[in-house]
């Protein structure tokens, strides 16, 4: 049984941690480029899954300068990198746009823009961007589907004929997110990004008529990646590709994505023959899934029957096979919220954890 995730010195990392293995996600984001066709100016990669100056700077190292983040925190560690383009894919209202605005300050050499889809909120972007002495750009967020965030076409025409009266702002964009489409059956995946892509090119040409230079389109995420960068005019967006989840590996398999982020995890009681209880409780692994939450790479770890805080418990067929402090591997189903889990990642060169990458991002605030 091929066993590319364990570690030899496992003895020596704390549980629970998660492994990240670079030369797993290095070949992760030729993989991207390669949906791309080698165009790294149409990938403008999510940050959301990493979190990391480290992971960012391994995809500026293959060429890519546009990113897409949903946080202030985020926003502020592409700046301390030196990202060229960094689009706060988030409307900032309150006290998030004066944290928004201060970046540009603190970052001369990144350029960042936001998304709005309402005319009170752009208008408060555009007040203190003149106050300041700035004119942020902006890309108008439109709902193609998802019902989160975004205009509606109908209310459309309305919002950006604001925008353009605010001399505080400069439109350069659409964007659209069509995380509602997860569909497993790829056939039906695309389909329904066609349609997401319709709604958004048709805001586009709305808006394009009405300015003379050329607007960008940015749109999708790893679902509808695939899709979408077979597309010559847009902007694609993924972010769970360089760590890639069992989530994502069941339902999207055609994406060939590899697992590049694994926990480590550790027997710490042996309940009785048949359980035993794990150091993997919901502070540790994303929980917003129904279980099971992980899948482990030993097959003798049955069904979870329980999860806690610190605990986790789960069936074995002999639980005398197994001693205190054992180490186990698995997979979180969803890899975004179990970053977040975490300070730092254990980074893995060949079989070896020697150095740990800090979670900057994890938190909401870093400096501004």
């Amino acid at each position: 049984m091929e066993t590319w995730y364990a570690i030899d010195n496992a003895v020596q990392v704390d549980s629970p941690a998660l492994l990240v293995y670079r030369d797993r996600i290095v070949q992760n984001i030729d993989r991207a480029l390669h949906f791309v066709h080698g165009v790294e100016d149409r990938l403008r990669p999510h940050i959301k899954t990493n979190k990391c100056k480290e992971v960012c700077q391994l995809m500026m190292d293959k060429g890519i300068k546009k990113f897409k983040c949903a946080t202030i925190a985020e926003a502020e560690l592409l700046g301390v990198i030196g990202a060229e383009d960094v689009l706060l894919a988030y409307q900032p209202v309150g006290p998030k746009v004066d944290r928004f605005l201060q970046l540009s300050k603190a970052f001369p050499n990144t350029h960042f823009s936001c998304l709005v889809d309402n005319s009170d909120a752009a208008q408060a972007i555009s007040s203190k961007s003149l106050a300041i002495g700035l004119r942020t750009t902006i890309y108008i967020d439109i709902n193609v589907g998802m019902r989160r965030t975004g205009v509606v076409l109908e209310d459309l025409e309305r919002l950006f004929m604001d925008v353009l009266l605010m001399d505080g702002l400069q439109l350069i964009g659409v964007h659209g997110y069509d995380g509602h489409i997860h569909d497993k059956d790829d056939k039906k995946r695309g389909e329904q990004c066609e349609r997401s892509y319709g709604i958004l090119q048709t805001a586009y040409l709305m808006v394009q008529a009405n300015i003379s230079r050329p607007l960008r389109k940015v749109i999708g995420g790893s679902p509808s990646f695939p899709f979408h960068a077979e597309r010559t005019d847009v902007e694609c967006s993924p972010g769970t590709f360089v760590f890639w989840d069992f989530g994502y590996a069941e339902n999207y398999a055609e994406q060939n994505f590899q697992l590049a982020a694994v926990l480590l995890t550790r027997v710490v009681s042996i309940v009785d023959h048949k359980h035993l209880c794990l150091d993997l409780g919901y502070k540790s692994v994303a929980c917003e899934s129904s279980q099971p939450r992980v899948k482990f790479f030993d097959p003798r770890i049955g069904e979870i029957k329980m999860q806690s805080e610190e605990h986790l418990v789960v069936e074995v067929p002999d639980s005398s096979k197994f001693t205190i402090g054992d180490s186990l591997y698995c997979v979180p189903r969803h890899i975004c919220p179990t970053v977040a889990c975490y300070g730092e990642l254990q980074v893995v060169n060949g079989r070896q954890a020697d150095q740990t990458w800090t979670v900057y991002a994890r938190n909401r605030k870093i400096n501004y």
